[in-house]
Formats: structure tokens, sequence, C-alpha cells
């Protein structure tokens, strides 16, 4: 089987923050990713994190907007907000460094069209050169999850890898993103497997345990196994009920 990791912002989220951790490990995972987790003092995280004994595999950029929590959670592809993104990255850069997270997630933000492209390329070869032993991620998301966000292609975001043209920079495939932009996760995945570092996992079409739905996992499962994939497979969705009664998934 894969390895698989739990995202403590949807998993878990019955218990303290500081001790999803340490569920998380007793529930059988070996790593973790926490996709905002500035709200909580870096020490006191990494202290969760170092006694569960989890690797923490990823966490997201930029953190939030904390004068206005419902403001865009990512801006690197929108045009005037270069200085805001580079602030914002060095933030990330220091908690990764402090929490020990092996991927950053760049997030692209809500803009459209060849200037946000211009925008987005650039700031990833700048975040790269910046932070040169930082494995670095970026994720097509779905429109219908989050309407107007620039990078919502696979092809596109191959494109801009081969633009950025970075070795720390990666694509971080979610299956059922994929599932809902495409229509067929096992085609995309043959078409992007080779730049992929970091998997991500939720039931289709509801976002559920990675179980039953519309897809095939137990297979695509086992096709991992057969290619030889070696990142982490991160459970993404939202529980149907306590997480615990549901990780059947995980074998």
């Amino acid at each position: 089987m894969p390895k698989f990791c739990a995202n403590l912002t949807m998993l878990f989220t019955e218990t303290p923050s500081l001790e999803r951790p340490l569920a998380a490990k007793l529930a059988g995972f070996e790593a973790v990713e926490i996709l905002f987790p500035y709200a909580e003092n870096a020490a006191d995280l990494g202290t969760a994190i170092a006694r569960a004994g989890v690797h923490l595999a990823l966490i997201n950029c930029p953190p939030p907007n904390y004068i206005d929590p419902d403001g865009p959670r990512g801006f690197a592809a929108v045009a005037g907000e270069e200085t805001r993104f580079q602030q914002a990255f060095r933030r990330t850069i220091r908690y990764a460094g402090a929490l020990g997270a092996e991927f950053v997630h760049i997030m692209a933000g809500v803009a459209e069209g060849p200037q946000a492209r211009a925008v987005f390329v650039e700031n990833l070869k700048w975040a790269a050169e910046f932070a040169p032993s930082q494995k670095l991620t970026i994720e097509p998301i779905n429109s219908g999850d989050m309407p107007g966000y620039f990078l919502n292609d696979f092809d596109l975001a191959m494109a801009v890898l081969e633009d950025v043209d970075a070795p720390n920079l990666h694509l971080q495939f979610d299956a059922y993103h994929a599932a809902k932009i495409t229509g067929d996760v096992l085609k995309t995945w043959e078409h992007v497997r080779a730049r992929v570092a970091h998997v991500q996992v939720g039931g289709v079409p509801d976002r559920r345990e990675p179980e039953g739905g519309d897809f095939d996992y137990p297979a695509f499962f086992k096709l991992l196994d057969k290619q030889k994939y070696k990142g982490w497979v991160s459970g993404e969705y939202n529980p149907a009920g306590r997480t615990e009664d549901g990780l059947n998934w995980i074998g």
C-alpha cells in the first residue's frame, strides 16, 4: 500500500489542533499535512508533531489574512500583489523550517489571462530561487470548489512547471480535483505523474472518505504501488462522521 498521510485541517477535527498529530499517529498515519498552521505557535506545534512521531508532509502558502479571514488564500498569480506574495512566502518558509515541512504548496489565487500566467511564473521562479532547498508544489483546483481560481487545469499546470523550470517545484495531484476538472482521474494521472511529488485523495463526487463513490480508490492505490510511487498519499476530505470511524480506506 502507499504511504498514507492525514490532512489535519480536515481530519480529526473532533480533537484540539495540537492533539491531532498524536490522534493521526494512533490511527495508523505516519505523516500529516496542515494546510494553514499559522494560528498555532510554531514551537508548540513543532513539539506536538515531534512527540507524536509523525512527519509533516505539507503546508500551504500564503497564511490566511487575519484582518479578513474570508479573504483570498492565494495571490501568487494576482498582478499587483507581488510584494504581498513575497512577504507571505517568507513567513511560510519560516514556519516550514520550524516545523520541518517537506512541501510548501503555493496557491495561485483568483486571476485569469496571460498576465496572470506571467505573474504566476515569475513569482514561482522567485520562490524557487529564494528557498532552493525547500520542495514546492502547485495544485490544480476545480472551479466549482474555488470559483475563479487561476490554476484550474492540468495542462496549464504542466506548462507553468515547464516555464519555471525549477528542480524544487513539483505538481501536487488531488484525485478529487482531477475528477472534477477532467472527468478521468486515471488518464489525467498518466499524463502528469512524472511531475507529481504529492498526492491527495477524497471521495468522488462528495469529497467524503476515499472509498466507494464514482472512483475506484483501491485500484488506484494498487496502481501507485505498481508504478513505485514513493510520495505521500494524503486523505484530504470531509469525514462523514468521526474521523476514526471512516479509516477503512487506509487498509
